[in-house]
């Protein structure tokens, strides 16, 4: 298929030889006498390859030409012709986006490269958007970057669980993204044109928890002065995202049972019974089945929430994960504040990769705005990044650590057993992170897989 090439020049020779060489060089040749009528068959033919004008024209210059032309097409590569006497005209040009200039007369062998190298690096350009946007939608679901195993579970999982309207309980650590799934599930239900709201549990005092949960009517406390709407009211027809639900008080859990069970509750001071369709979707980092055992949750109320069980790994679990994901920021943070930065130095992917995340997604994403704000070139490098993540990248320091807690019992130790020991709890260490324990105890990771296969030691 030939490329598309627009001539913009007032002079008619110039568009005469113009278009007969590139004609030779198999372009399909579009010609025209001035901007306006440039514009006229931009919008008629569309898709050109290339634009080729002269920067002094009467009426409309070259560079206005390329200012009205970015507004239909950002990305069309246009190359402006100019005389000698001109060029600081033309530079200025090229500061505002235009691609190349070439000098009047002009010199054919360097026009037809200047337009290869145009129309090649146009391409790249668009393969490499093509490239993003694939990545993007087959990495993430939902706004949810993920790729591992684990992840990949979830996101069919939620695929399935979404459109019905059964309870759901989100698990996992701080940082994990537990309110990114919730909004997941209620953009995939049959409920996503109505309102999600959220209410952490664990931000307010049981009396205001209440209040806000429920709402209350006038005089109900002090500083009552009139009715007022709970959450639980204003996302009728929606989803309720109930966060931390593991800290709430035991009197509110009962409460918040009742509402499960029957879909009626009274506000705070009221006596009228109302009732709501809501959905509800409930998170908490702490063990439901332990605070139950422990008598701090209700076992009916547990019950009725886990209809649906999601248990989110933490980021340390998520290898595959956390570049993608680190890449994914840097991106969005650069575009936030405006910085040139593009990627992370293998260096500093190595220092990620070593430190276990104790903030989980949270944390990384914190980190990787901070690096982007410090970043003095195109890529995030160690000195970018916080002195609790370097400190984790030095492998001498790393492999001392590792071993240094361990303590010979009195009946004695075989090698073999040491060994395994050792391997073990390098791996307990490392969250089962195997390059990082392989690294950590000096050997290959093809002999870290073999030394665990004899030691029997789980490879999950």
């Amino acid at each position: 298929m030939k490329r598309k090439i627009l001539i913009v020049d007032d002079q008619v020779n110039t568009l005469r030889v113009l278009d007969d060489i590139l004609q030779d060089e198999g372009y399909d040749v579009y010609k025209a006498g001035d901007g306006a009528k440039a514009l006229e068959i931009l919008e008629t033919e569309g898709n050109f390859d290339a634009v080729l004008a002269d920067l002094k024209m009467p009426g409309m210059d070259g560079l206005e030409l390329y200012r009205k032309m970015s507004t239909y097409d950002r990305t069309l590569p246009f190359i402006i012709m100019t005389a000698y006497g001109t060029v600081q005209s033309a530079v200025q040009a090229m500061k505002e986006g235009v691609n190349n200039y070439l000098i009047k007369p002009l010199n054919y062998e360097e026009l037809g490269i200047v337009l290869q190298r145009a129309i090649r690096d146009r391409d790249l350009s668009q393969e490499l958007a093509s490239l993003r946007q694939e990545i993007r939608e087959r990495y993430s679901f939902q706004n949810i970057i993920g790729a591992c195993p684990q992840m990949r579970q979830i996101f069919e999982m939620l695929r399935t669980v979404a459109p019905t309207d059964a309870p759901v309980l989100i698990q996992g650590e701080t940082g994990t993204g537990k309110e990114l799934i919730a909004k997941a599930i209620h953009s995939l239900s049959r409920r996503q044109g109505r309102t999600m709201v959220c209410i952490n549990s664990a931000a307010l005092t049981e009396t205001l928890l209440e209040a806000e949960l429920f709402g209350y009517v006038k005089g109900a406390f002090t500083g009552a002065g009139g009715n007022k709407k709970g959450r639980l009211e204003m996302a009728e027809g929606g989803s309720l995202f109930l966060d931390e639900v593991g800290q709430m008080s035991m009197n509110l859990q009962s409460k918040l049972l009742r509402f499960l069970e029957q879909g009626t509750f009274e506000p705070v001071g009221g006596v009228e019974t109302r009732t709501v369709d809501v959905r509800v979707i409930a998170a908490t980092n702490r063990n439901l089945e332990e605070e139950i055992k422990a008598g701090r949750f209700l076992s009916d109320l547990f019950y009725r929430i886990e209809v649906i069980s999601i248990i989110l790994p933490p980021l340390r679990e998520r290898q595959d994960d956390m570049i993608l994901l680190a890449n994914h920021f840097v991106s969005q943070y650069a575009k936030q504040y405006e910085k040139s930065v593009d990627g992370i130095h293998p260096q500093a992917v190595d220092a990620l990769i070593r430190y276990s995340w104790p903030g989980n997604v949270r944390e990384l994403e914190n980190c990787m705005a901070r690096a982007v704000i410090l970043s003095k070139g195109r890529q995030i490098e160690m000195r970018d990044l916080p002195e609790r993540i370097v400190g984790r990248a030095s492998p001498s320091v790393a492999r001392r650590s590792a071993g240094s807690s361990f303590t010979l019992p009195e009946e004695g130790l075989s090698l073999k057993d040491m060994e395994r020991e050792l391997i073990q709890r390098t791996l307990d260490k490392c969250g089962g992170n195997k390059s990082v324990a392989a690294e950590l105890l000096g050997i290959s990771r093809k002999a870290l897989y073999e030394k665990m296969s004899r030691f029997g030691i789980d490879k999950k």
